[in-house]
């Protein structure tokens, strides 16, 4: 079984991190009992410090392989996510990175950054339709499970933006139910219980270690309830 992680800088991580994928990697390596790979085009982190100033020429995203644990194996390094990049940004991408990894399943955390600066809720609910529709045009019985928009601290800090974040969970949800078929399934996560901006994160909204295995949680909650694949999640004994 194949898996790829398809995200936004909450998914690709900056220099130094862990990540939500490799919480998950560890936990599919100690729940699934059969062979598993992890798929996509990419495997870098962001690399902040390296990051162009606010008024510098666009640049391609600064690359970084500084992963916290320095034995996380390369090939379980590979995702489809980009700092700043979001549903808009993926379904272009997304077909030919599924037909060329041979993606059975993707674990997709997107919204955010769509709803932060590029396009409205009903918008990026198109956008992942589209998403959908190409990534089945590769692969036509692949698999999906996407994350809602989960709390941050935008959210918090402005009603606006909460709303327009509200909106576009509902049409998430109502594209999960439109979009699935037994052939292609999808499903989704839930919001994490009790994920709190203060203790999860380390800037309000990027994943601290607390908030990468909440977020792995999730994602292999539903895995394992709805399909069968893995166990419930158990963090490592020496997981930091």
């Amino acid at each position: 079984m194949r898996f790829m992680f398809v995200g936004d800088s909450m998914t690709i991580g900056r220099a130094g991190d862990y990540t939500w994928r490799y919480r998950m990697w560890q936990h599919l390596g100690a729940t699934l009992e059969s062979p598993f790979e992890i798929v996509g085009p990419r495997s870098e982190l962001y690399d902040d410090a390296a990051a162009p100033a606010a008024d510098a020429a666009a640049a391609a995203t600064p690359a970084a392989s500084a992963y916290a644990d320095p034995a996380f194996p390369a090939g379980a390094r590979r995702h489809l996510a980009g700092w700043g990049e979001g549903w808009q940004h993926m379904a272009p991408l997304i077909g030919p990175a599924a037909r060329e990894g041979r993606a059975d399943v993707l674990l997709v955390s997107l919204g955010l950054i769509d709803l932060g600066f590029y396009t409205r809720a009903e918008q990026t609910a198109d956008n992942v339709r589209l998403f959908v529709d190409a990534a089945r045009r590769a692969r036509p019985r692949i698999r999906m499970v996407f994350l809602p928009v989960i709390p941050n601290v935008r959210a918090q800090d402005d009603p606006p933006f909460a709303a327009e974040v509200a909106r576009f969970n509902e049409l998430l949800a109502k594209a999960v139910a439109d979009l699935t078929t037994d052939a292609s399934p999808i499903l989704l996560a839930a919001r994490p219980a009790g994920y709190d901006i203060t203790r999860d994160t380390y800037d309000g909204t990027h994943p601290n270690a607390s908030g990468e295995h909440r977020l792995a949680g999730e994602f292999a909650a539903v895995l394992h309830q709805a399909w069968g694949i893995g166990g419930p999640y158990r963090p490592a004994p020496d997981a930091a």
